[in-house]
């Protein structure tokens, strides 16, 4: 647990590709501090989507994984995707989630992976309530320490000091031998109690509570509750790497003590044996109940002369969430199961991609009836990640007939109202949340969001601008204001409002997407290209930036590098008819005539009303001297787009082409009407050319 945090002073060298997302990793040195680098190679061999990160801390003790951590300079910690694992003497390999063809977000350190990893950081002012952003300020503590397990130290220290009676300074510290059985047991349970890593949630901590509020003695329920999956969905038996608890609480052996097998019964903090000590200390536990039924059973013939209990009983096994780790199983069974439990086992994309739908039910404390603020939080927990399609249904019952108190409830139902497409819904939760706390930043981004949603973009620039007066120092309020800003299409203050956002955090890859997006709609390509950039830097496969600057390099004919950036962003959409349609653009622009005839389908395919495909499917008939098919593309584009300029262009030269000059005069003067330049001067150009006149 001491080992569980800490400052990094240096790691092994590595270079490392990771093949399902065509990713290279490094790890090194550079100006004396530990570096990891991610980059990718495109078509002509050079590095694109580099990033470089300092690695600042280390979570996890290292006697199965280290996670690499680094420090911004607004004190957010980011998770870096390479890890290192103990398998096999030391192994490199993605943390979870990274496994995949596509990389995910960087994923911030919240509160509760602290929690459960280090002592007591300080959160800066604001960042406690549910929602805020988690920020560490100051020097962080190096790994948990006494007060995790014994409370705060101070009056121990001082009853001490003053020569107070030796019961008296034992009374001035948790000492959690003396504490009841299940109050012994929450001292282990607050860090490694956890139903399932996925996100449910498997817990909530209490909303009149801060995040590292949790003394030990005090009752877990009070501080958190926990959640998990309703019996008989299907995971009754996973394994994961944070599993000790929560498998341990099914044996028979812990359901049948009555509560005098704890953790501690086995496992004491102070004193962690290993390998043989460790196999004949928790084997020797096992004798102390199971002695003479163990020797009864040896000598009938129905047990082994081995005594080893472990290997059998709580064998090791490949956790299913970190798969590159091995844990004990903590679930007590009679049999060990079938299988080699430590084969390699690859990502489970469901663990990430397709996350469980269905009923959450109350785990610990399970004794408490649903009612009063238990009721609440279960109906939180139903909507919190939208596992249950009835929980909004259920909070809003909740809440109309409980009324809280506490603002957070009606936050969760607004949420939950906008995660269904009901932002009129959303509005009226979020404005009483800010009637209890009107100081809240995270109701007024919540609010702001919902109003321009529901059409109401003057309000939320109203209030987002008052906010900012006082806090200039927020970018997501900052962000927010440019969405609202963008919506009510005021470009000007929405790209003030993103140059603010992006000076204060740079690491928004939506804020620089955006940004680009005015920028190219100004006609700043170069300015625009570089935001691009950035927020591929920060976000390799953010769909929409890799799309936007594929639109870029392929409107400077850089076909071959455009196609690239098209490919990766319709393979994490391919649903987008727009950029299919760029995508075949790009690929007819290398000369792939028969990848961009195919492209260009799947783009009508996709959206058989956007004008522009059917414009370039056009284009491509035309290159392959099929120009009756042409046209009746051409026409079904200016069907779709009855001003469409460039479609009357080709049409006129279809028809022309053909010796048909009457209409194709007819459709070059409707070209030579065009806004777009280019298309008047061509249109113009081939009318002369005709000696027809333009007008």
């Amino acid at each position: 647990m001491a080992r569980s945090f800490h400052r990094l002073a240096d790691a092994p060298e590595t270079r490392l590709h990771h093949q399902p997302s065509d990713t290279w990793y490094a790890m090194g040195r550079k100006d004396g501090k530990v570096v990891q680098r991610r980059w990718r190679v495109d078509p002509s061999g050079a590095e694109v989507l580099a990033d470089e990160s300092s690695v600042d801390y280390v979570m996890g003790s290292g006697n199965r994984v280290r996670t690499y951590l680094h420090r911004t300079p607004r004190g957010a910690l980011i998770e870096l995707p390479l890890a290192w694992y103990a398998e096999n003497g030391g192994t490199w390999a993605m943390e979870p989630g990274y496994d995949g063809e596509t990389l995910p977000p960087p994923r911030q350190i919240g509160y509760q992976c602290m929690f459960c990893h280090n002592a007591y950081p300080r959160i800066p002012a604001g960042h406690e309530e549910p929602g805020a952003e988690p920020l560490y300020t100051g020097t962080l503590p190096d790994g948990i320490d006494c007060q995790r397990c014994h409370g705060p130290a101070s009056e121990h220290v001082r009853a001490a000091r003053q020569g107070a009676g030796a019961d008296a300074v034992r009374r001035a510290i948790v000492n959690p031998a003396r504490l009841s059985a299940d109050r012994q047991m929450e001292v282990c349970l607050q860090c490694h109690l956890e139903t399932t890593s996925q996100p449910l949630p498997n817990a909530i901590v209490r909303y009149d509570r801060g995040p590292f509020s949790y003394r030990p003695g005090d009752p877990l329920a009070g501080f958190e509750l926990f959640f998990d999956r309703a019996p008989g969905s299907g995971h009754d038996d996973d394994f994961e790497i944070a599993h000790s608890a929560y498998r341990f609480r099914k044996s028979q052996c812990f359901l049948k003590s009555s509560g005098r097998l704890t953790c501690t019964t086995c496992h004491n903090p102070h004193d962690i044996p290993r390998s043989a000590a460790a196999a004949q200390r928790y084997n020797s536990v096992c004798r102390q109940c199971h002695e003479t039924g163990l020797r009864t059973a040896v000598a009938g013939g129905k047990h082994t002369a081995d005594t080893g209990c472990i290997t059998c009983h709580m064998p090791k096994r490949r956790t299913e969430d970190v798969v590159h780790a091995v844990m004990t199983d903590h679930f007590i069974r009679r049999r060990r199961p079938p299988g080699d439990l430590l084969a390699p086992i690859p990502e489970r994309p469901e663990f990430f991609a397709n996350p469980y739908r269905g009923e959450l039910t109350p785990y610990y404390p399970a004794e408490v009836a649903p009612e009063g603020k238990t009721a609440l939080y279960q109906a939180v927990a139903q909507v919190t990640q939208g596992s249950n399609s009835r929980g909004v249904a259920m909070l809003a019952g909740e809440i109309a007939r409980q009324k809280p108190a506490e603002s957070q409830f009606y936050v969760e139902l607004g949420q939950a109202w906008l995660s269904a497409g009901n932002a009129k819904a959303a509005v009226g939760q979020f404005e009483q949340a800010a009637r209890i706390k009107p100081n809240s930043p995270v109701i007024a981004l919540n609010l702001a969001d919902a109003l321009t949603e529901s059409g109401q973009a003057g309000r939320a620039i109203a209030m987002l601008e008052r906010g900012v007066q006082f806090v200039q120092d927020d970018p997501l309020r900052w962000y927010q204001l440019a969405i609202s800003r963008d919506e009510s299409g005021d470009d000007s203050q929405a790209v003030a409002a993103l140059e603010k956002c992006l000076h204060l955090d740079p690491d928004l890859a939506e804020a620089h997407n955006l940004l680009g997006e005015k920028l190219a709609a100004a006609g700043n390509f170069d300015g625009a290209a570089a935001e691009f950039q950035s927020a591929l830097r920060i976000e390799p496969d953010f769909s929409e930036a890799l799309g936007n600057y594929g639109r870029i390099l392929a409107a400077r004919r850089d076909y071959m590098r455009a196609a690239y950036y098209f490919a990766r962003s319709v393979r994490l959409k391919p649903g987008n008819a727009d950029v299919l349609r760029n995508y075949a653009v790009a690929l007819a622009g290398e000369g792939r005539l028969a990848d961009a005839q195919h492209t260009i389908d799947a783009a009508l395919q996709t959206d058989p009303n956007s004008a522009d495909a059917h414009c370039f499917k056009g284009t491509l008939l035309e290159l392959q001297g099929l120009h009756k098919e042409a046209l009746a593309q051409f026409l079904a584009a200016i069907a779709l787009k009855p001003g469409f300029g460039l479609a009357y262009l080709n049409a006129g030269r279809t028809l022309a082409a053909q010796g048909d000059l009457a209409r194709a005069k007819e459709y070059l003067v409707q070209a030579a009407a065009s806004e777009d330049p280019a298309v008047k001067s061509q249109a113009a150009a081939l009318l002369r050319q005709m000696e027809f006149s333009p007008h």
